[in-house]
């Protein structure tokens, strides 16, 4: 069955077990997830990738039913959904499972899939699609969330929010949340503060690599490095990105050297630092001696001066730097 975006806050969901979700928003998608099943849900939560069921289906169908005799609700979220699912749900759907919603998540599905054709055929079954915001939507979103939130901001502002953010909701959202953090210490927003506050939406793997480089976690470093084709201009804003970053770090480490109260250091620093990051923030101050982030930065000054002296190398010298702790 088919249940288009108007239809959603119609729709009652909770006579239903399946639900196929394709489309390009994932914005959208991580809002109706959160607004309509996950929030102030009291059951079991579980994510899965489809290569991850697939790899163990008897497994999962195992587990789908033992669980079941429990009584006990849940919601299982698959992501990366294809074709190959499709068989396996048709052999779920003959099962008797009880007290859990399977939500299905893909990327935009043609015509001829065999899972959305499944979903749309069948009345038990909810197939609801996703299609790109325009920026009269995202327009209408951030408007209501500023008139919400009591922020006076101009129209001019709104559309660069929407600008930087390449279109998608995810991160207009990722970026009014920062925005909302600056308005308490602030009466008034303007333009600059939205150029230094906001980041690009091609950036974020940059801001991602780094973050997780801080944060001395070498497995999400080494996987984000290799997914993503970094070009050299991308090495210039690692850099200056992890220059400003440890920068930032530095000066947190050296103040809870000296008061040693992580979460007050963290609470009174300025810029404030929004709540999103600060669980990342404390993790990385306690990664670090101020020694160690100080030889760091001096480092990465001197890759910068090498970079420009030959950029050719630039993404290798980079990568060794990154992978090199």
């Amino acid at each position: 069955m088919i249940i288009k975006n108007f239809e959603i806050k119609k729709t009652k969901f909770e006579n239903f077990n399946f639900f196929l979700m394709h489309g390009a928003n994932q914005g959208l998608k991580k809002q109706v997830i959160s607004e309509f099943f996950t929030s102030n849900f009291n059951g079991e939560i579980i994510k899965y990738d489809e290569s991850e069921i697939l790899k163990t289906k008897d497994n999962f169908i195992e587990e789908l039913l033992n669980r079941s005799l429990f009584k006990y609700k849940k919601i299982i979220l698959i992501s990366r959904c294809t074709d190959k699912i499709t068989e396996l749900i048709e052999e779920v759907l003959k099962k008797q499972i009880l007290d859990t919603k399977i939500i299905l998540n893909s990327d935009s599905l043609e015509k001829k899939s065999k899972l959305r054709f499944l979903f749309e055929k069948e009345k038990k079954l909810i197939c609801i699609p996703f299609y790109e915001d325009n920026n009269q939507i995202l327009f209408q979103i951030c408007q209501n969330f500023f008139r919400k939130e009591n922020i006076k901001i101009s129209s001019e502002i709104i559309s660069l929010l929407i600008e930087r953010s390449k279109g998608d909701r995810s991160n207009i959202q990722m970026e009014l949340e920062k925005i909302k953090n600056l308005s308490i210490s602030r009466t008034k927003i303007n333009i600059d503060d939205i150029l230094e506050l906001t980041n690009l939406a091609e950036n974020y793997s940059v801001f991602e690599l780094i973050e997780n480089y801080l944060t001395k976690d070498k497995k999400k470093t080494s996987k984000i490095l290799n997914e993503n084709n970094y070009s050299n201009d991308d090495c210039i804003l690692i850099i200056r990105t992890f220059i400003n970053r440890s920068k930032r770090l530095a000066k947190l480490i050296e103040e809870y050297e000296k008061t040693n109260n992580l979460e007050k250091v963290i609470t009174s620093f300025k810029p404030p630092i929004f709540w999103k990051e600060k669980e990342t923030v404390s993790t990385q101050i306690k990664s670090w001696t101020l020694k160690e982030i100080k030889n760091k930065i001096y480092e990465t000054n001197n890759l910068e001066k090498m970079i420009k002296k030959n950029t050719i190398n630039s993404v290798n010298f980079v990568s060794d730097f990154i992978n090199n702790y």
